[in-house]
């Protein structure tokens, strides 16, 4: 990858993981503030402000509805800041303070829409990421195809949960768990994310199909799987390169797929939340913004396209992040809208307030908690 590699020539491994990681996260940031503002020019929301991250503000100019675009000192994510918001964080100012406003302005406070628009407009920025993940795996689809490891079975690994559970060299897997294979790729996936949870597999053998369960089992942390320990079952892919292809697809079909992909990720991303709360999925999985760094710094070593590949990824993870009914997040916004279009009228300033300091502590207990996972890794290294 000759542009990043040109950039980071002089700065060493630490420019590697940096730059990467600044284009992976000012992407997802910029498009998840972009939907918050599009939606509520729309609705006709004055915005004040619009940084691609916090703190000292290091360049802005203001556009011609008065919004202040700028870029800010602390990279770490950004914010859209309406008319009315106390704080860059969207806390409302008190409605007594919106009271003093005049007409024309109260026209254009975010807080005065009716709770439906205030609902679209917290909702854009989450669905943006979303989108940003379709038209990424779109383009990938398109231009460069998706690799397709036929998902036939080349080797029984000697004493795994798959020789238990019956499997032998020759066998095409057909489905796991009610999804499709298309590709010995999509088998990795849905075994590394099982935790230990029993799969029904269905797979063609002789020209029959038959029906496997087979539990996968912990493979300790060893050099050879980047010194973490993984769900594993003991299928090795067709040694023959003949067996890896790259099929394209056309514009109807990438979409097709790119929406598939972005559901199968969701959908497993929910199942490691649901099975982290459950005790199944280890903590320690957890990653912050060093985890992330480091993860880009990887990717763009491979290529761009991984690297755009896992900037599709993150957005998913992001926007999903948000969605939570945490209060703070636009999940949490969400809830407090549906609760008074419920009641046909806000929940007062002080319950908001406690909510706004619950969801605040929550997060930062998380990230706290992530952190210290992407230190304790940098450790072991």
């Amino acid at each position: 990858m000759e542009f990043f590699s040109s950039i980071t020539s002089f700065g060493g491994s630490t420019l590697s993981y940096i730059i990467p990681f600044l284009f992976v996260l000012s992407v997802v940031v910029f498009f998840h503030e972009f939907g918050h503002f599009i939606v509520a020019r729309w609705f006709g929301v004055k915005v004040d402000a619009f940084s691609l991250g916090f703190g000292p503000e290091l360049w802005g100019r203001y556009d011609k509805h008065g919004t202040r675009w700028k870029l800010s000192a602390i990279p770490l994510g950004g914010y859209v800041k309406f008319l009315g918001d106390e704080m860059v964080a969207s806390k409302p100012d008190s409605l007594k303070n919106l009271e003093t406003y005049d007409e024309a302005t109260r026209k254009q406070l975010f807080q005065l829409k009716p709770v439906w628009q205030r609902a679209l407009v917290v909702f854009a920025g989450p669905l943006a990421n979303f989108i940003l993940a379709i038209v990424i795996f779109s383009g990938l689809f398109m231009t460069v195809g998706k690799a397709i490891v036929e998902p036939r079975v080349g080797a029984v690994v000697q004493g795994s949960a798959a020789q238990d559970a019956g499997f032998a060299a020759g066998d095409i897997i057909l489905n796991i768990d009610g999804h499709n294979i298309t590709s010995f790729s999509d088998v990795q996936r849905l075994v590394a994310l099982s935790y230990g949870q029993p799969l029904h597999v269905t797979v063609k053998r002789n020209e029959a199909p038959l029906d496997l369960t087979v539990t996968p089992k912990m493979q300790a942390a060893d050099e050879k799987n980047g010194g973490e320990a993984h769900w594993m079952i003991g299928l090795q892919s067709p040694a023959n390169g003949n067996a890896v292809r790259f099929e394209k697809y056309n514009p109807l079909q990438a979409v097709a797929m790119a929406t598939q992909e972005t559901v199968f990720i969701t959908e497993r991303t929910l199942i490691f939340i649901k099975d982290l709360f459950a005790g199944r999925a280890p903590v320690k999985e957890l990653g912050g913004p060093i985890r992330i760094a480091q993860v880009s710094g990887e990717a763009a070593d491979v290529s761009y396209l991984a690297l755009l590949s896992l900037t599709a990824i993150l957005s998913i993870s992001i926007g999903l992040l948000n969605l939570f009914p945490i209060p703070m997040l636009d999940g949490g916004h969400l809830v407090f809208y549906a609760i008074e279009a419920i009641r046909r009228r806000p929940l007062s300033e002080n319950v908001q307030e406690i909510g706004f300091k619950i969801g605040l502590a929550l997060v930062l207990m998380l990230m706290v908690l992530a952190t210290w996972n992407d230190v304790t890794r940098l450790i072991k290294l």
